[in-house]
């Protein structure tokens, strides 16, 4: 009996192991020894990871791996609905070419303490190319191994067949127009839509940020040829204020909101402290909302000889609540809550710390409270939010065809609240 319980615990104990290494339907880094996850349209840096189908178009993808030398990355991609499930399609019915390759496009580091390797892949690319428009996973695995799950990536691939127009108005609550905005929008199709209230789904999200996406089912009002959203309650975001930032483009000089950069056997960066705008007035800063750059003033190629510094972060405010954590994030860490990122709190001193590996260049942060009582997560309790912030929205527009498998990502448009 007693041998049954043992091979039944560790039969159970290789389902727990096998069931944390599967991909889940986001954007996700699975091992510790990988950093500076980039995707985005080469057209312009940084940019959401969004291309027109059957164009020139395309993805850069790029990574560190932190323990150096070189290892045998692979990569696929696989169609998702609209709400980031699997479509359960063949890979067949939307990719051309090959359904996996390796990573070749590799470079070691130079003129660094931290060693890494930087891998780099575009796509499509001639061996893989991507036949129908929707929302795509990408995912890099070990070894051409599944069950080895090294990054996950999301990207949007469009075929225009709609046009979007939106526009950024106050809250309809009277008592939220200082603090949120209100995006309202229109779909222009020349194409008839049978049924607009199961065909088509729009979803919109602040900043390219997907803990931010609302979605759309059912439009106010419906016109020929025309798809209104405006309704009173609907798509009303808290604004927040301008992303905090620092610029580590050079370990010899201090940059923007460098207070002081020493080295070990490391290379150290120690911001200044910042404090709690939450209750400060509107500040027009100039931020790339949420972005991070990878650049080099000290060496001549950003990518292979930009290095590693351990980043203190200095949060002085007092903790919100008993039971709840601050964590900073930016499009770095894809906004995720997780230990690495999780700061410390020291309560005589009433102020939150910790460190993070980053890679040389510009970054945009912020700090974000989460409640661990009702899991509620707030990222204007030490920011503030501001009606005046300059904001980008992303509407996604996706459409079912009646009896179709899948859904086709139709149209998309991005606005900013304010011209720069």
């Amino acid at each position: 009996m007693k041998i049954l319980g043992g091979l039944l615990l560790f039969v159970l104990s290789i389902q727990i192991v096998h069931a944390q290494q599967q991909f889940i339907y986001d954007n996700n880094v699975y091992q510790t020894n990988i950093n500076t996850v980039q995707c985005y349209n080469t057209k312009k840096e940084q940019s959401m990871p969004v291309i027109l189908l059957k164009s020139a178009e395309q993805l850069k993808f790029s990574f560190d791996d932190l323990s150096g030398g070189s290892k045998n990355y692979w990569y696929t991609v696989e169609h998702c609905t609209s709400d980031w499930k699997s479509s359960r399609l063949s890979p067949l019915d939307y990719l051309d070419g090959l359904t996996d390759d390796r990573i070749v496009n590799y470079d070691y580091s130079s003129n660094t303490l931290q060693k890494y390797t930087h891998y780099a892949v575009t796509l499509p690319n001639d061996q893989i190319k991507i036949k129908i428009s929707g929302n795509y996973l990408l995912k890099i695995y070990l070894d051409g191994n599944l069950q080895k799950p090294v990054i996950s990536q999301r990207f949007y691939v469009v075929d225009n067949q709609v046009n979007v127009g939106a526009e950024v108005a106050p809250s309809a609550q009277v008592s939220d127009r200082s603090f949120n905005q209100k995006i309202n929008f229109t779909i222009f199709h020349t194409t008839p839509i049978q049924n607009p209230y199961s065909d088509i789904k729009a979803v919109i999200m602040q900043n390219g940020i997907p803990q931010t996406a609302v979605t759309n089912t059912k439009p106010a009002f419906i016109k020929p040829g025309a798809l209104l959203y405006n309704e009173l309650t609907t798509n009303d975001f808290k604004a927040g204020a301008e992303f905090r930032k620092f610029d580590t483009r050079s370990l010899r000089y201090k940059g923007d909101h460098v207070q002081d950069i020493y080295s070990d056997t490391t290379i150290n960066v120690i911001l200044f402290q910042d404090i709690n705008e939450s209750s400060n007035k509107y500040a027009s800063l100039f931020d790339e909302n949420g972005a991070f750059y990878i650049r080099n003033q000290d060496q001549r190629d950003a990518d292979t000889e930009s290095d590693y510094a351990h980043v203190l972060f200095t949060l002085n405010a007092a903790a919100p609540g008993p039971n709840g954590d601050v964590y900073v994030v930016g499009r770095f860490n894809n906004y995720r809550l997780t230990n690495e990122n999780k700061l410390s709190y020291e309560p005589s001193r009433k102020r939150f710390y910790g460190n993070l590996l980053l890679k040389q260049g510009l970054y945009d942060y912020k700090y974000i409270w989460k409640d661990n009582l009702s899991g509620k997560i707030n990222d204007t309790q030490f920011e503030g939010s501001f009606f005046e912030t300059e904001n980008a929205y992303q509407v996604f527009v996706y459409f079912r065809k009646p009896g179709s498998r899948w859904d086709e990502l139709i149209g998309y448009s991005s606005i900013n609240t304010a011209r720069r």
